[in-house]
C-alpha cells in the first residue's frame, strides 16, 4: 500500500549497473505484440484511457507527449497479459521482462528493503502487525486500562477504504472497518465477515456466505448488497480511487460494472473472475475491498464531486471494531468501541487515543513522558540507544524505499528517451545505499537493486528474487540490476559519468560535470528525520559529480498531492507490498494506476 502505497511509512518501518537487456525489451514486445486474447486487447484499451491527461510539472505544462518520457504502451499490454496467463511459469518470465522494462526507465530508484519499527509499552499486548505494514489494534489490552493511546502518523489523508492509499490510513481503516476476509496473527488470510466460501473447478467463480446478523455500527444490516455497491463504487473511474485497478481481477458485465451479484436474501455473494487470481482472498482482505454504507455515503451533499467527504468528519458509520467519535484536525483522534462489531464480545480496549503528528521527536518525548503508550516511528538519532530496550520492535515488512523521477519533468528537455533512462541510471549509481542502512536506518535493512523485493514470491512455487535456470539478473553476482554495495563504488561512480555522457553531459578532467551541463535537481520529501537524512545523502552522493540537488519538505497531506501530480523532479517515495504477488508491484505503474507517480504513460 504505496506508495499501498504510498504511504506515510517511517524510515526505517523505514556499482556498475548493466543496463537491461535490449533482447529482454525486445523479447517483451514480441511476447505482448503476439498475444491475441481478447482479455488482453480489453484491458490494453482500458490502460490506455486518460493518454491525453495533463499533469502540471512545477508551474509548466508537460503531458504525455513529452519527448523524453518512453512509450508506455508496450509495458500497459504486458501487465494486461500477465493478467491473463494461466500458465505460472509464463507468468512469472512475463512479470520479469515487466521489471526490466520499469528498471530500464531508470526512474525507479530503490534504495533498501523494508522493515518497521515501532515502540510499545510493556503493559501492552495483543497488538499484531503483517508484512504488509498493517496494525491491529482492536484485540489488544493495557494492562487496567480500558484505552489505549498512540500515534501513526499526522493527520491522514483519506479515511474511505476505497480511497486510502496509506499505510497510516489503512491502519486506521482496518480497526474500523472489515471486510470479507483480514489477517490473523500468524499473517494467515482467514474468512471475516464471510462465514465460508466455494470456489468453481476452473477457478474463476467465488461464492462467499456471509455470517448471519452481520450490522453496520449505527444498528443497520449490513449484507452481500453492500459489497455490490462498494466493490462497484471503488471501480468506477468517477470515484477517482488510486486502487481501482485492483478490480480489474473480476471480469465485467456488458454496462461495464463488476460481475458480482448478491443473493436474494443477501447472506451470499457471487464473483466471477477475468482469469484464475491465486491471491484473490488476500484482495479480499485489503482494506479497497471493504464495504461502505451507501446511504452516508451518497446522503453528503456534493458526495459525487467528493465521494470521500462522508468520511472527513467523526461520527461516520464504519462495521469494524471501532468507530470514530472524535477528530481534532491536526491535533487528535477518539475510536470508540462499536457495540455492533461481530466480535466485540473479544474487544477489550474501549477507546483508541490518536496523537496526530510527524515530528518524531515530539512522539518520542510523549512516549517517554508516559503520554502515549504505542509510537510508530522514533529519531533516527535514538536508534541505536533503543536496539538492546525490549520495548522496541523491529518487524519484517514486504515492500522497497525508493526514489523516484518524474518522467515528464522539465529536468528531462532535450533529451530522447533513450538518453533520459541513461541519465537517470547514471544518478542511480551515485547513491551509497551501504550508508543509509547503515547510518540512517540502522535496523538491518537490505540495500535494494530491484524494485520487486527481496523475499517475495514468484507465484509459482519459488522466491520472485533469486538467479535460476528461467531467469538470470543482469547483474547475476549482485542477484539484481546494479551491485549496491559500497566495495563497487568506484566501479559505479565510473559507469555513472558514461550513462551521463551517453545523455549529453560533458565532465571535467577532474570527473565533475563542466559548466556547459549543469544538473540541478529538486527533490522533495514529507516530514521526518529519517525521510530528511536520505534526501542529505542523495545531495552528498549527487555532489560527488558536481550534481545539485535542492530538498523541498513538505507537510505529509501536501506531499502527497504534490507528488501524485507529478510536481517535482524526484522524490521520496516506498512501496509496501499489499499482497504477496509481484503483479502487485508491477501494475501500480500502469498509465490509469492512481498510484502511477512518476507519470509514466501521462
Amino acid at each position: 500500500m504505496n506508495s499501498k502505497k504510498l504511504m506515510a511509512l517511517g524510515l526505517a518501518a523505514v556499482t556498475a549497473l548493466a543496463p537491461v537487456s535490449a533482447v529482454c525489451a525486445e523479447e517483451a514486445t514480441e511476447a505482448v505484440t503476439e498475444a491475441t486474447t481478447e482479455a488482453v486487447t480489453e484491458a490494453a484499451e482500458g490502460e490506455s484511457e486518460g493518454a491525453a491527461e495533463v499533469t502540471e510539472v512545477k508551474g509548466e505544462t508537460a503531458n504525455k507527449s513529452s519527448e523524453a518520457a518512453p512509450d508506455w504502451q508496450a509495458y500497459n499490454d504486458m501487465i494486461a497479459q500477465i493478467k491473463v496467463t494461466t500458465d505460472t511459469a509464463e507468468r512469472e518470465a512475463l512479470m520479469h521482462q515487466a521489471e526490466d522494462m520499469l528498471m530500464e526507465t531508470g526512474a525507479i530508484v530503490p534504495l533498501y528493503y523494508y522493515n518497521d519499527i515501532y515502540l510499545q509499552k510493556e503493559a501492552v499486548t495483543g497488538i499484531y502487525s503483517n508484512n504488509y505494514g498493517f496494525k491491529y489494534f482492536m484485540f489488544a489490552e493495557n494492562g487496567d486500562s480500558t484505552t489505549l493511546r498512540l500515534n501513526l502518523a499526522s493527520e491522514p489523508d483519506k479515511l474511505d477504504p476505497a480511497l486510502n492509499t496509506t499505510v497510516d490510513g489503512a491502519c486506521l481503516v482496518i480497526n474500523s472497518f472489515e471486510g470479507l476476509c483480514a489477517y490473523n496473527e500468524a499473517g494467515e488470510v482467514v474468512m471475516a465477515l464471510a462465514d465460508n466460501y466455494e470456489v468453481s473447478e476452473d477457478g474463476l467463480t467465488y461464492t462467499f456466505t456471509l455470517k448471519p446478523d452481520l450490522k453496520w455500527s449505527d444498528g443497520a444490516e449490513l449484507n452481500a448488497n453492500d459489497f455490490v455497491y462498494s466493490w462497484n463504487r471503488a471501480a468506477d473511474p468517477n470515484t477517482g480511487a488510486d486502487y481501482a485497478y485492483m478490480f480489474d481481477a473480476i471480469a465485467k458485465k456488458d454496462d461495464g460494472t463488476l460481475d458480482i451479484a448478491a443473493s436474494e436474501d443477501g447472506q451470499s455473494l457471487t464473483i466471477n473472475l477475468a482469469a484464475p487470481c491465486v491471491y484473490f482472498l488476500d484482495l479480499c482482505a485489503f482494506p479497497a475491498y471493504y464495504p461502505v454504507p451507501q446511504a452516508y455515503v451518497e446522503a453528503v451533499e456534493g458526495w459525487e464531486e467528493n465521494p470521500g467527504a462522508w468520511a472527513q468528519e467523526a461520527g461516520f458509520v464504519s462495521n469494524g471494531a471501532y468507530t470514530l467519535t472524535e477528530w481534532k484536525h491536526n491535533e487528535s483522534m477518539v475510536y470508540t468501541k462499536n457495540p455492533n462489531y461481530y466480535r466485540a464480545d473479544e474487544v477489550k480496549l474501549e477507546t483508541l487515543e490518536f496523537m496526530l503528528s510527524a515530528e518524531d521527536t515530539a512522539i518520542f518525548a510523549a512516549y517517554n513522558a508516559g503520554d502515549i503508550d504505542f509510537a510508530d516511528t522514533v529519531p533516527n538519532d535514538e536508534i541505536q540507544n533503543l536496539l538492546d530496550n525490549p520495548e522496541f520492535h523491529i518487524v519484517d515488512n514486504l515492500g522497497t524505499y525508493y526514489v523516484c523521477f518524474n518522467v515528464n519533468s522539465p529536468l528531462f528537455e532535450g533529451k530522447t528517451p533513450e538518453q533520459a533512462s541513461a541519465m537517470r541510471r547514471g544518478l542511480t549509481l551515485l547513491i551509497d545505499r551501504d550508508y543509509i542502512v547503515e547510518n540512517i536506518g540502522q535496523t538491518g535493512q537490505q540495500p535494494a537493486n530491484t524494485f520487486i523485493p527481496a523475499g517475495m514470491a514468484d507465484g509459482n512455487g519459488g522466491e520472485f528474487r533469486v538467479n535460476d535456470d528461467a531467469y538470470t539478473y543482469p547483474n547475476a553476482d549482485a542477484v539484481g540490476y546494479y551491485d549496491p554495495s559500497y566495495d563497487a563504488y568506484e566501479a559505479n561512480l565510473e559507469e555513472a559519468r558514461a550513462l551521463l555522457e551517453e545523455a549529453g553531459f560533458v565532465f571535467t578532467e577532474d570527473g565533475m560535470l563542466s559548466d556547459e551541463t549543469p544538473l540541478s535537481i529538486t527533490y522533495i520529501t514529507n516530514d521526518g528525520s529519517g525521510h530528511v537524512a536520505i534526501a542529505e545523502a542523495l545531495q552528498q552522493d549527487f555532489a560527488a559529480i558536481g550534481a545539485e540537488v535542492s530538498i523541498e519538505t513538505n507537510e505529509w497531506n501536501v506531499f502527497l498531492n504534490e507528488r501524485k501530480a507529478g510536481n517535482f523532479d524526484m522524490c521520496r517515495n516506498g512501496w509496501l507490498a499489499d499482497f504477496n504477488d509481484p503483479i502487485n508491484m508491477l501494475e501500480m505503474w500502469t498509465s490509469n494506476s492512481g498510484n502511477n507517480d512518476v507519470q509514466f504513460g501521462k
